[in-house]
């Protein structure tokens, strides 16, 4: 049979030896039926088994419908194209008007025809139509468009006698600590960039007053942008837009974002913020949407994965419950001594390193700590659990163990047990007090470092359980101050970001405290929710700027705190007093 393949013609093979399966099932099925070849030798040649053959020739037999099997008509389509052909001589006049394709589509929308933007492409395409050329607005055909505002320009702020209605008069509530703080005489010795247009001090109020306001600045501001309070309070005749929000921090130099923070910690001092003693420290990582920037990737605790993000090192203000201190774009190399670069700046902002650090055990090395320990410095650390050092806990004999009781009511654990003892670490070149807490809540047990000697043991793991309160304060600056809101951006704008975020975070606080000890432990989203969230009517007479809120159940707070007596002369509003009047 071979040899009888390889003599055919490549014809012949074209009949007798067909590639395709069905091809082969006709050409066999014919050889039987219509060349009478026998069965035993068609299933041979065309490579089926004998039993396989009679198999296909019995459904042949059977089946009613076995023209379809090998032949089937096949079905042209429509000669003409029934949706685009009774509109093209009505597209053809709307090109010849200039129109898009999308404007064309919108044309025919009205007088009841749809087509889609492909069908129109590929009708204008056969009528030998090109595609529009880039468009200005003048060329484009009348529709319904956002209202224009006017350009922001300081020379351009009205200040004669008029009212007007906001929904943002509870930010002019901040200006008296504006001017008790000096935050504009600041902003013009760090002399950060502006125009004759927008001064620099503009743009800071601006900034500050979306901060103070929870929006983010980038997404949200076009929404505020024709609301004149805002444009008045930043010293305005409206709200800058977008584009030059987002570009402004990309023009302030590093060195000065260090500056205005060192001079806004002197601030406030001056207004009675002492600076504290006691510290809690942390890292927080603002990711970024960018494959362009050369940045490091850090580990996202919110999305639990590592990507592109600006690396953030954060203090906290035990004493005043503040974020005081703020360093965006720390990279891996200087994440370990931060901790020092920041102790240093302390020192020389107060005249001395701060007394206590507390940090967990990913902030920084035992060579770090060994450092802090040589200058002083008291600090309280995690620990990190190895298997060994686990097994010598549960390995420890019920001798080693204390129970103690710790002072907080609310407190589901009140009585820890703890085993306390001298270790010796590497990298640590003294003996270093570690307490191990079991029954704490937790199923490994915490292990505390500290160079604290003297101190109980009751008094230092209160103290470290008071460190989640910065994870609450970095929660705030990214849920209200919203500080993750530029994370498309280089690290040098989430920089400059950060310091509007630790004086707007300020600026709540010093308010929580001239309100009173209801709001002490208020969150800053709370905060403006119930006291700083008004409306109301800002009348402008001759010397006199007076903002009258509207009735709100909260007022009485800003009234106990004297903010009806308050008159203040305000100098990027030509030196008008500033008043309040509530209903």
């Amino acid at each position: 049979m071979n040899s009888n393949r390889i003599q055919l013609t490549k014809e012949k093979a074209f009949f007798l030896v067909p590639e395709k399966a069905l091809h082969r099932q006709y050409e066999s099925l014919r050889a039987y039926f219509v060349d009478e070849i026998p069965s035993k030798d068609v299933a041979e040649l065309f490579g089926y088994t004998a039993g396989s053959f009679r198999v296909l020739c019995s459904q042949f037999r059977s089946d009613p419908n076995i023209k379809d099997r090998f032949f089937k008509d096949v079905e042209r389509g429509p000669q003409s194209a029934s949706k685009r052909d009774p509109v093209r001589e009505l597209v053809i006049s709307l090109r010849k008007k200039n129109l898009s394709v999308y404007d064309i589509q919108r044309e025919l929308a009205e007088k009841g025809y749809q087509l889609s933007v492909n069908a129109l492409s590929i009708l204008l395409k056969e009528e030998g139509f090109a595609r529009l050329p880039r468009r200005r607005d003048e060329d484009r055909p009348e529709t319904l468009k956002p209202h224009q505002a006017a350009t922001a320009d300081v020379r351009l702020l009205n200040l004669a006698p008029h009212s007007f209605n906001t929904d943002a008069a509870g930010l002019f509530l901040f200006v008296p600590l504006l001017l008790k703080t000096e935050l504009m005489e600041i902003i013009e010795k760090v002399r950060l960039p502006g125009s004759s247009m927008i001064p620099a001090t503009a743009a800071v109020r601006t900034l500050l007053a979306l901060k103070l306001l929870g929006k983010e600045r980038t997404s949200h501001v076009m929404e505020m942008i024709f609301d004149p309070g805002i444009a008045l309070f930043a010293g305005l005749n409206v709200v800058p837009k977008r584009s030059f929000l987002a570009e402004y921090s990309n023009r302030v130099d590093p060195r000065k974002n260090m500056k205005l923070m060192s001079l806004w910690l002197e601030a406030l001092q001056n207004v009675g913020l002492k600076p504290g003693t006691s510290f809690d420290l942390d890292f927080h990582a603002v990711p970024t949407n960018t494959s362009v920037e050369p940045l490091e990737k850090h580990y996202i605790t919110n999305r639990s994965r590592s990507q592109k993000a600006v690396l953030s090192f954060l203090a906290r203000d035990v004493q005043e419950n503040l974020l005081c201190y703020g360093n965006a774009g720390v990279t891996k190399e200087q994440r370990a001594g931060e901790i020092l670069h920041f102790a240093q700046w302390w020192k020389e902002r107060t005249g001395s390193y701060p007394q206590e650090l507390v940090f967990d055990s990913q902030l920084t090395t035992y060579t770090i700590m060994n450092k802090l320990n040589e200058l002083g410095i008291n600090f309280i650390s995690l620990r990190r659990r190895s298997k060994k050092l686990l097994s010598e806990i549960f390995g420890a004999p019920a001798s080693s163990w204390q129970r103690i009781k710790l002072p907080a009511l609310t407190r589901r654990y009140q009585t820890p047990r703890i085993m306390e003892k001298m270790v010796t670490i590497k990298d640590y070149k003294k003996p270093i007090r570690q307490i191990t807490i079991i029954e704490l809540g937790h199923e490994e047990p915490t292990i505390l470092l500290t160079n604290q000697l003297k101190a109980s043991a009751v008094k230092l793991i209160t103290r470290y359980a008071q460190r989640t309160i910065i994870e609450n304060g970095i929660a705030e600056a990214i849920n209200f101050f919203h500080l993750e809101a530029l994370t498309s951006m280089v690290g040098l704008k989430v920089d400059f970001d950060l310091q509007m975020t630790l004086i707007a975070g300020s600026f709540y606080r010093m308010m929580s405290k001239n309100i009173g000890r209801e709001y002490a432990r208020c969150t800053a989203k709370t905060f403006f929710r119930k006291i700083f969230d008004l409306p109301g009517k800002v009348t402008i007479d001759e010397d006199t700027i007076t903002v009258q809120f509207a009735r709100k159940a909260h007022n009485q707070f800003l009234l106990a705190a004297g903010f009806a007596d308050e008159r203040v002369q305000v100098p990027w509003l030509e030196n008008k007093y500033l008043s309040f009047a509530f209903d």
